[in-house]
């Protein structure tokens, strides 16, 4: 007997493949793939609102089976955002029926998308809406006090994102919006003027029909008052300004889709909350010129590269401004253009917003 050998060995088990345990994947035995099902039965919709990671949709709109389905988003689609106005595609149960729930498997191509930031140091963007092709401003003559800077802050917004865009004042009753408006009066804007006891609606319906319109505005403006008179059913959350803030308080709280019907046609307004204030750090500095249209046209006579700022030389909106070419708004246009240029100022030394008008 070799000295490595015992007699204990006479006593140890044999063993093979079969006494061999694995313990079982927690995620389970199949492996992933990076190949997505291409659901070809899917079902086309648009998203009218957002509720706590639960989703509204449209289906068939305007057809014979003309729907409104309750969806959640499906895990590929974890790291894209779904808002309203998306176009999206369904699978699942597609019913409508009371209980029951869809996922959403695909996001269609964004024609426009209206963004905004926490201020204008933030990078990150808070997508409001999809797909809009006009915009609405609300703004009050009175309680609260208009602001020319939120405005312009609007209009950049909405150029940027290739929206159109509409202006309201409501409260003409409280005070003469006519001066407020002069601040806008190079602009090729229409205005629609309303008060206690006459509101446009019928002048604000025909520019809204067969359109897509996105509601903004201050907080206590009167938006949802308005939302309310064009669509009656929309039942939006109304409140009052604080006399002594002068602030409005916030009644809508999440953006939502309703149809505005007229005779044989329809749109869609869009209620967004209503917010103090509308960072830009978000978009593009070249755009913030085309949110002065009677400005930009100047601009085409500035220097190659021209910041527009007090100090660029030579720069013909300036010039033109000081020789009083623009009239005795042109003053008030100007500040309102360079104060947001100056936000980028880091940005248009690089020429990225002197190109846009020279």
């Amino acid at each position: 007997m070799s000295w490595w050998e015992t007699d204990d060995d006479e006593d140890e088990p044999e063993y093979d493949e079969a006494d061999v345990r694995v313990r079982p994947s927690r995620r389970g035995s199949r492996p992933r793939t990076k190949t997505r099902p291409e659901h070809a039965d899917a079902v086309p919709g648009s998203v009218l609102g957002v509720d706590r990671g639960r989703y509204a949709v449209l289906v068939d709109e305007g057809g014979p089976d003309e729907r409104e389905v309750v969806a959640a988003r499906a895990s590929e689609l974890r790291r894209k955002s779904v808002v309203t106005g998306d176009r999206v595609d369904l699978v699942g149960d597609t019913t409508g029926e009371p209980g029951t729930l869809s996922r959403i498997v695909r996001v269609g191509e964004r024609t426009t998308l209206l963004r905004r930031s926490a201020d204008d140091t933030d990078e990150v963007e808070r997508v409001i809406v999809a797909n809009a092709d006009q915009m609405l401003i609300v703004i009050a003559a009175a309680n609260p006090e208009p602001r020319t800077r939120l405005v312009d802050r609007y209009l950049v917004a909405a150029y940027d994102a290739g929206i159109e865009p509409l202006l309201c004042v409501t409260k003409t009753d409280l005070a003469d919006p006519a001066p407020f408006l002069e601040n806008f009066a190079g602009l090729d804007i229409p205005v629609f003027l309303s008060g206690r006891e006459r509101m446009p609606l019928e002048s604000i319906v025909e520019r809204l029909v067969d359109h897509r319109t996105v509601f903004v505005g201050h907080s206590g403006v009167g938006k949802s008052t308005l939302v309310n008179a064009l669509v009656p059913d929309a039942h939006r959350a109304t409140g009052v300004v604080n006399a002594v803030t002068g602030r409005g308080r916030h009644t809508s709280s999440s953006t939502v889709s309703l149809r505005l019907e007229s005779d044989d046609r329809h749109g869609w307004v869009i209620d967004t909350p209503g917010v103090r204030s509308f960072g830009l750090g978000h978009i593009d500095p070249a755009n913030i010129l085309r949110a002065f249209t009677d400005l930009a046209a100047v601009a085409e006579r500035c220097p190659r590269g021209c910041t527009h700022l007090p100090d660029a030389p030579d720069c013909a909106i300036v010039e033109a401004v000081a020789a009083g070419e623009l009239g005795d708004i042109g003053r008030a246009r100007l500040d309102s253009l360079q104060r947001l240029l100056a936000t980028f100022a880091p940005s248009i030394g690089s020429g990225a917003a002197g190109e846009a008008g020279a």
